[in-house]
């Protein structure tokens, strides 16, 4: 034997053995180090509302659990699309989140010429919570019920405006579902930010507002604002004395926006997971709880499978209501 050979054919193989071993520790490496930089949220919606609140809660938890800020960007404009094309086109890492909601899958289907495939083009993290909607008036309108505004707008089409989220978010699908079902012609109001369209009926300058519950609350407990409907199946323990839509005499009317987190199509299994398993950690946290349900939002956590499989219905059932509404773009 050579033994002046020994040394470099001992070097050779353990060389060999580190380069085999690196080829199988990428995956692996990335999860034990992610995250090893901030994380970025996108919320594609106007400060000062319910989505603000909820990602901020979110993202500070999610900064203590996993040992890196969480910087929350808003990135409102164009019905929720600049802020989403944003995250579609970024690195699939885990870096770059969306503060998803129902406009993810209502542009999917309502818009052809997106820089991005609607849904095909995000990771689906997790669910975070379900928001009520609420149609109000000034407390000064000269309408007392939900059947009284509707008596006035049916009366005289076109010069009852409703202000909302939007264009093409729950709040405007919920808006074009009442004027189809009910025979009404409304002018529609879309504002940036629910704040916005809140604040605009508070100001007189819109008749009426449909938006999330967490958005009026405060005003209507300090009577500034009077609830007419709701549109849940069933009534909301705050608000028990407004009627559902449903009960209304259109049986069947129930739209409610859902919040949730979504990555980049292609994100690591095991990034998105870690993900999950802090969004879910945070709606665990009882602190967090009692915030979200004092703003109204009810915690409604699914994991990436189950988010994805509520996506895919969310979709077939926007997709009935805007064709059987021909509703477009606006």
């Amino acid at each position: 034997m050579n033994h002046s050979t020994a040394p470099q054919r001992r070097a050779f193989i353990a060389g060999t053995a580190t380069a085999l071993l690196g080829l199988t520790l990428p995956l692996a490496a990335r999860a034990s180090v992610f995250p090893a930089k901030p994380i970025y949220f996108v919320v594609p919606l106007a400060p000062g509302g319910s989505a603000d609140l909820l990602a901020r809660l979110v993202g500070q938890h999610l900064s203590q659990r996993l040992g890196q800020p969480v910087v929350v960007e808003m990135r409102p404009g164009g019905g929720t699309v600049i802020g989403t094309a944003q995250v579609a086109k970024a690195a699939a890492d885990g870096y770059t989140l969306l503060f998803a909601s129902n406009s993810l899958v209502i542009n999917a289907k309502l818009r052809s010429n997106l820089s991005y495939d609607g849904i095909k083009a995000f990771e689906p993290v997790a669910m975070m919570v379900s928001s009520p909607q609420v149609l109000a008036v000034n407390s000064a309108s000269p309408h007392p019920t939900f059947k009284d505004w509707l008596a006035a707008a049916r009366a005289h089409p076109g010069s009852v405006s409703l202000a909302s989220l939007g264009p093409d978010t729950t709040q405007h699908m919920a808006s074009e579902m009442l004027q189809h079902t009910a025979g009404i012609q409304l002018i529609y109001a879309p504002y940036s930010g629910g704040a916005l369209a809140v604040n605009a009926v508070l100001g007189g300058h819109v008749d009426a507002v449909l938006g999330n519950l967490a958005e009026m609350s405060a005003h209507i407990e300090a009577g500034r604002l009077r609830p007419l409907a709701v549109t849940t199946r069933v009534r909301l323990s705050a608000l028990q004395q407004v009627p559902t839509i449903a009960e209304s005499g259109y049986p069947g009317f129930e739209a409610m926006a859902w919040f949730g987190v979504a990555a980049p199509a292609g994100t690591p299994r095991e990034v998105v997971t870690l993900l999950a398993a802090g969004v879910q950690s945070a709606l665990n946290d009882p602190d967090i709880r009692k915030q979200l349900l004092a703003f109204s939002l009810q915690p409604n956590y699914l994991g990436p499978a189950d988010f994805a499989a509520h996506i895919a219905r969310q979709y077939q059932h926007y997709a009935r209501i805007i064709d059987d509404a021909h509703i477009q773009v606006i």
